[in-house]
Formats: structure tokens, sequence, C-alpha cells
């Protein structure tokens, strides 16, 4: 399964970021393969639907889960609506994982 995780930083060192669509990273973590990729966000400067444009992305990278500290209720919406679950939470992005 491809658990989306906002990040404050490119590591799994860095702490979950208390935002969705304004995060500095997307970490996409398989927890099959045990495999990740780090995105930066590139709406993090958007004027205006940067959690819509996030949550898009997230349906194309096949995310089944969103861990992140907060979202919108229109980014909410949308991964609810896709089926993808969505978990609020703190700390750092490796104890995340390793709780999966």
């Amino acid at each position: 399964m491809i658990v989306c995780i906002t990040a404050t930083g490119d590591t799994l060192d860095s702490e979950i970021d208390p935002r969705f669509g304004r995060c500095n990273y997307f970490i996409f973590y398989d927890t099959e393969t045990k495999n990740y990729e780090v995105f930066p966000n590139k709406w993090r400067e958007a004027m205006g639907g940067a959690g819509n444009q996030a949550a898009q992305f997230v349906l194309e990278k096949g995310a089944k889960k969103v861990i992140t500290g907060n979202l919108g209720p229109r980014a909410e919406a949308i991964l609810k609506l896709a089926g993808i679950e969505v978990i609020l939470t703190s700390g750092k992005v490796k104890d995340i994982i390793n709780n999966l």
C-alpha cells in the first residue's frame, strides 16, 4: 500500500508537516517494498487551491492513506470521496513509518 506523509524536510528524520496543501514535501512510502519517494510540494506557494492540487497529486500517485498534521475541508472531501484514509497526527516521519 502507498502511504503519503506530509513532511517538513526531505528525509525520514523530518517532522510531519502540520499542513497538507502547503507542506514542504510529500513522502510516498510503499508498505510492501519499504521503498519511498520524496517530492517537493510545488503548490506550497500557490495563491489558492493548494489543497485541491495536492489532493489531486496524491490521487495520481496512487496513495491509499494520507498522514498529515491538518488539511482543509476541500482537500479532505476530495480524498475521502476517493476512498483515501486520512490520519491527522504529529511526530517524526520515521516513527510513523515504523508503526504502519
